[in-house]
C-alpha cells in the first residue's frame, strides 16, 4: 500500500492563521474533486475559523471520560474506516485524553499515513522538541507538550504561515484570538512584541535549516559533488589602501545576492607584507564594515598569502575579493608573482575575485627596495649574483684595456651592492668573494691567473671586499631594523585593536582571548581560573590535524597571575610572539582585576543604598511625621484645657481629629517599620495557598470601596496563589489606594486576575495620566512622589513596600500601560499547585 503524505502548516505563535490556512486548504482541494474530511479541529471559539469549517466533511469525535470530565478526541477507527484522500488533523503536538488509542496525536497521524491517507496538520514553534529551552528562555514558559523533530523532518512538506509581529497584536486586540478578559495578560506577557519577532525568527530559521538539510540530502543521492552555495559567506582581505572601501563595498554586494549571506573583512599584519596602512584609514574602514552589516578581524602573519587562506578556510568562506595588486610593472618583474597570484593558487574551493581600483599599480617607477629578508629574498640575491657576475664579467672583458681597471673595480662594486640590496648579507659576501676571484683573474694582470703583480692593485682589490662586506653589513642590518620595526608596529595595531574591541563595548575578557586567537591562528584559547573555563574562543571546529598530541600543535598553558592561566591549543608560538603573548596576558590579568574590583563595588553598592535610604528616611520623617503629631498635639491641648467649656460638637471634633492624626502616625510608623525590615532583609513571610478573592475583598472592605469605585473580574475557576496573605494584602491595599487616588472622577478602577503558564497575576488599573514608560522604575523608590505637589499624602512609602512585600513572597510587581491611557500594577506571583496540561496547542494567557 503507498504511503500517505504529510505536510504540515508551521507557525510561530497562536493565532497566526494555522488552522483557518488548513481549512481554506482543504475546501480548495474539495472544490478540486478531492475527497477531504475533517479529522479534527479546534477553532478555540473563532468565529472566522469554525465559518471556513462550513461545507466540509466533518468526521465525529470519540468522546473519552477522565476524572468525571468528558473529553472529546480524534476518533481513529472512524477515520480509518472512512478512507479519505485527505484528512485535517489539527495540533499535530496534541496529548490525547488518557484511554485513547496513542498517547500522542502524531501516532494517530502516523497510522493515518501508514494507512495511505493523506494528511495536513499544524504545530506552533514552541512545540518542537528540540526547541523547547530556547523558547522557554524568550517567552519565559515551559512547553509540556513537544512534537519530537524527527515527526516534522520526516514531513513530506513543511510550510509556514507567516504574519507579521504586530499584526498578530492587532489581531488579538480586536478579540479574533481570545475572549476579551484574557486580551490585556496575552499583550502583556506571552504576546510581546519582541517575543513575537523572537518566535518569527526562529520559526523562519528552522524552516531555513530544513531546506539546507533537504538540499543536502537531494546532492548525497543523486551524487552531486560540486557545491551549490546557496547562502555566501564572504572574506575581504583589507591592507588600509585606499581601495578599501571599493572592496568592502564590492564584498557586500556579493554577500546580498544570497539569503543569509555574511561579509567578513581580515587584515593581515605582518613584517614582511603591503606597505603600512594610512593613518586612520583601517579604522574607517571598519566603521564601513559594520556599519553593512559585517565583522572586522585582524590577523598577525608572516606570509600574507598563507594568513589569509588560512583565515578563510577557518571562516568557512565561500568567496574571497581582493583587490589588484598595487604594484608597478617594473615591481611585478623583479619580485614574481604577487600575493593575488599566490592566493588564487591555494584558495581551493574558495573561489577568489580580483577587484580592479583606481589605486591599481601602473607605471615603471624603480621598485622600493628594503624590509626584512625572507628566505625567497635570500634566495634571489644568491641567484643575482650567479646569474649578474658572469654576464658583468663578459661584458667587462669585451671592453676591457689597461685604464679600465677603475670603472672595472666599481661595477663590480655596484653589483655587489645590488645584491646587498636584494638579498642581504650572504648572498654579497658570496658576491664580494666571486667577483673578486673573477676581478683578479681576467681583469687584474696578469691574466687568467689569481697572481698579483703590482702590489697597488692587491690594495685596490683588498679595499674593494672591504667596502662590499661594509655595504653588505649595513644593508643587512638596516633590514633587521625594518623587520623589527614593522613587526613592532604589527603588535602595537594588534594591541590597539584589542583595546578598540574593549572600549567599544565588547566584554573585555571575550576580547582579548578572542583576538589572541585570531591573531596567533590558534585552534583554541580558553582563559582558566580556579579550575574553571571562564571565556573561550574556537575550539568546536579544530581540524584533526590540530589536535593536541599532534606535532607543533600541543596545548600550551601561560599563566596569567597566581590563580589563571591562558590555555593555547595550535601551533607553537616562535620568541617574538611569545613576547607579545605576554603582553596580552598581563591586559588579560588587569582585565581580571578590573572584573574583580567591579564584583566588589557591586557589593559595596547596596551598602551605599541603605545609607542613602537612611538619610532619606532622617529627612522625610522630620517633616511627614510633624504634622499628624502637631495637629494630635493641639487637639488633646485643647481638650484638657480647664479655662474654656467647648460644646460638645467641638469636642467631638477635636476628638476625631486627634483619632485621625494617631491613626496617620501609627501607618506611618508602621510603614517605616515594615521599610527597615526590607532594608534588613529581616522580612517575616509565610507562604501558602491563598485565593485571590480572598484578599482582594478584605482590601475593599479596609478601604471602604464598593461597586462605583471599584470592578472586580475575578474567575472562579482560578487557582490558589503562594503567597502570604498578610503581605499580599497590604500590598494590594497601597495599590487600590493609589488607583483611586488618581482615577478620574467617576471613573472606577479595575481589578481582574489571569493565569500565564505557572504564574498568576493580579492588575490593578486605572484610567488616570499614567506614567511615562521612561519614569515606571521611579515609582518603586522610597519617598517619592511622582507628580505630587505638596507632602500631605505622607512619606511615598506605598508602592516601595508593595514592591518589597511581593518580591518578598517570590513575586513580581511591574507597572504598564492601562488600555485607553492610565497605569496598571501588574502582581505576578507562583500557582500555588502545577495544574494538568492543556487540551490544546494554544498558550493560555
Amino acid at each position: 500500500m503507498k504511503r500517505g503524505r504529510l505536510r504540515v502548516l508551521l507557525g510561530a505563535a497562536p493565532g497566526v492563521g494555522k488552522t483557518y490556512s488548513m481549512l481554506e486548504e482543504g475546501r480548495r482541494l474539495q472544490g478540486e474533486g478531492k475527497d477531504v474530511v475533517v479529522a479534527v479541529v479546534e477553532t478555540h471559539g473563532r468565529a472566522a475559523t469554525a465559518l471556513m469549517a462550513e461545507g466540509l466533511e466533518v468526521v465525529p469525535r470519540m468522546l473519552v471520560r477522565h476524572r468525571g470530565v468528558e473529553l472529546s478526541e480524534l476518533d481513529l477507527a472512524a477515520v480509518l474506516d472512512r478512507r479519505p484522500e485527505i484528512a485535517l488533523v489539527d495540533e499535530l503536538a496534541h496529548t490525547n485524553a488518557p484511554g485513547s488509542v496513542h498517547t500522542k496525536r502524531y501516532q494517530d497521524v502516523e497510522a493515518l499515513l501508514a494507512a495511505g491517507i493523506d494528511v495536513i496538520s499544524t504545530v506552533n514553534i514552541q512545540h518542537i522538541e528540540s526547541l523547547g529551552d530556547v523558547v522557554q528562555q524568550i517567552t519565559g514558559v515551559p512547553q509540556r507538550e513537544t512534537l519530537p523533530d524527527a515527526v516534522l523532518r520526516a514531513a513530506d512538506q513543511v510550510e509556514v504561515v507567516d504574519l507579521a509581529p504586530q499584526a498578530l497584536r492587532d489581531r488579538l486586540a480586536e478579540g479574533n484570538v481570545y475572549p476579551a478578559t484574557r486580551i490585556d495578560a496575552a499583550l502583556s506577557n506571552y504576546f510581546r512584541l519582541g517575543n513575537l519577532t523572537a518566535l518569527r525568527e526562529l520559526a523562519l530559521l528552522w524552516l531555513a535549516d530544513e531546506v539546507d538539510t533537504a538540499l543536502k540530502s537531494y546532492r548525497a543521492e543523486h551524487g552531486i559533488s560540486n557545491k551549490w552555495e546557496a547562502r555566501e559567506r564572504v572574506v575581504v582581505a583589507l591592507t588600509g589602501g585606499p581601495e578599501g572601501d571599493t572592496l568592502i563595498r564590492r564584498g557586500a554586494r556579493i554577500a546580498a545576492r544570497s539569503a543569509g549571506g555574511e561579509l567578513i573583512a581580515a587584515h593581515v599584519i605582518s613584517q614582511d607584507g603591503l606597505a603600512s596602512p594610512h593613518p586612520g584609514a583601517l579604522a574607517a574602514q571598519r566603521a564601513l564594515v559594520e556599519e553593512l552589516g559585517g565583522s572586522y578581524h585582524q590577523v598577525v602573519g608572516d606570509d600574507i598569502p598563507r594568513a589569509l587562506v588560512e583565515f578563510a578556510r577557518a571562516a568557512n568562506a565561500t568567496q574571497l575579493v581582493i583587490g589588484v595588486s598595487r604594484r608597478n610593472r617594473v615591481s611585478a618583474a623583479l619580485s614574481g608573482p604577487g600575493i593575488g597570484s599566490t592566493i588564487t593558487r591555494e584558495s581551493g574551493d574558495i573561489d577568489v575575485h580580483i577587484v580592479t581600483h583606481s589605486a591599481a599599480g601602473g607605471g615603471a617607477a624603480l621598485p622600493r627596495l628594503g624590509g626584512s629578508l625572507t628566505v625567497r629574498r635570500r634566495l634571489a640575491g644568491f641567484a643575482l649574483a650567479l646569474a649578474g657576475g658572469p654576464l658583468l664579467t663578459w661584458l667587462l672583458v669585451s671592453f676591457r684595456s689597461e685604464e679600465s681597471i677603475t670603472s672595472d673595480v666599481l661595477s663590480y662594486q655596484l653589483l655587489v651592492v645590488v645584491v646587498a640590496l636584494v638579498g642581504g648579507l650572504w648572498p654579497a659576501l658570496f658576491a664580494a668573494l666571486l667577483s673578486g676571484l673573477t676581478l683578479d683573474f681576467f681583469l687584474v694582470q696578469p691574466l687568467y691567473t689569481v697572481t698579483v703583480a703590482e702590489p697597488l692593485h692587491l690594495f685596490a682589490l683588498s679595499l674593494y671586499l672591504v667596502n662590499a662586506l661594509l655595504v653588505s653589513y649595513v644593508v643587512d642590518q638596516a633590514a633587521r631594523r625594518t623587520r623589527t620595526a614593522r613587526r613592532a608596529a604589527a603588535e602595537s595595531e594588534l594591541l590597539a585593536t584589542v583595546a578598540g574591541s574593549v572600549l567599544r563595548g565588547e566584554d573585555a575578557l571575550q576580547a582579548l582571548v578572542t583576538r589572541t586567537r585570531e591573531a596567533f591562528g590558534l585552534n583554541r584559547v580558553r582563559l582558566l581560573a580556579d579550575g574553571a573555563v571562564l571565556v573561550e574562543a574556537g575550539g568546536a571546529d579544530a581540524s584533526p590535524a590540530a589536535a593536541p598530541g599532534v606535532p607543533g600543535a600541543a596545548a600550551t598553558t601561560v599563566p596569567i597571575g597566581t590563580r589563571a592561566s591562558l590555555e593555547l591549543d595550535g601551533p607553537d608560538l616562535a620568541a617574538s610572539e611569545r613576547r607579545l603573548l605576554s603582553v596580552i596576558a598581563s591586559q588579560i590579568e588587569a582585565a581580571l582585576e578590573h572584573r574583580d574590583l567591579a564584583q566588589t563595588a557591586s557589593e559595596v553598592g547596596p551598602l551605599a543604598e541603605a545609607d542613602r535610604m537612611r538619610s532619606a528616611l532622617l529627612a522625610a520623617v522630620g517633616h511627614d511625621l510633624r504634622r499628624p503629631l502637631a495637629a494630635a498635639t493641639t487637639a488633646i491641648s485643647g481638650l484638657r484645657a480647664t479655662d474654656i467649656t467647648l460644646p460638645e460638637s467641638d469636642r467631638t471634633e477635636l476628638l476625631d481629629t486627634a483619632g485621625e492624626s494617631l491613626d496617620t502616625l501609627a501607618s506611618l510608623v508602621t510603614n517605616l517599620l515594615d521599610v527597615s525590615r526590607l532594608q534588613a532583609g529581616a522580612l517575616a513571610v509565610a507562604l501558602g495557598p491563598v485565593d485571590l478573592a480572598d484578599v482582594v475583598l478584605p482590601a475593599l472592605d479596609e478601604l471602604g470601596l464598593g461597586p462605583d469605585t471599584v470592578q472586580l473580574d475575578l474567575p472562579g475557576d482560578l487557582a490558589p496563589v503562594l503567597a502570604d496573605p498578610g503581605l499580599l494584602q497590604r500590598a494590594v491595599v497601597n495599590l487600590l489606594s493609589n488607583a483611586i487616588r488618581f482615577s478620574p472622577a467617576g471613573t472606577p478602577a479595575r481589578v481582574s486576575a489571569s493565569r500565564f503558564a505557572d504564574t498568576l497575576q493580579l492588575r490593578i488599573m486605572d484610567q488616570g495620566p499614567g506614567i511615562p514608560a521612561g519614569r515606571r522604575d521611579e515609582v518603586f523608590v522610597p519617598f517619592q512622589r511622582l507628580g505630587d505637589t505638596d507632602n500631605s499624602t505622607g512619606l511615598g512609602l506605598g508602592l516601595a513596600l508593595s514592591k518589597g512585600f511581593v518580591e518578598g513572597m517570590g513575586g513580581s510587581l511591574d507597572a504598564d500601560d492601562t488600555p485607553g491611557g492610565g497605569l496598571t500594577m501588574v502582581i505576578s506571583l507562583p500557582a500555588a499547585a502545577p495544574t494538568a496540561p492543556p487540551a490544546s496547542d494554544e498558550v493560555t494567557a
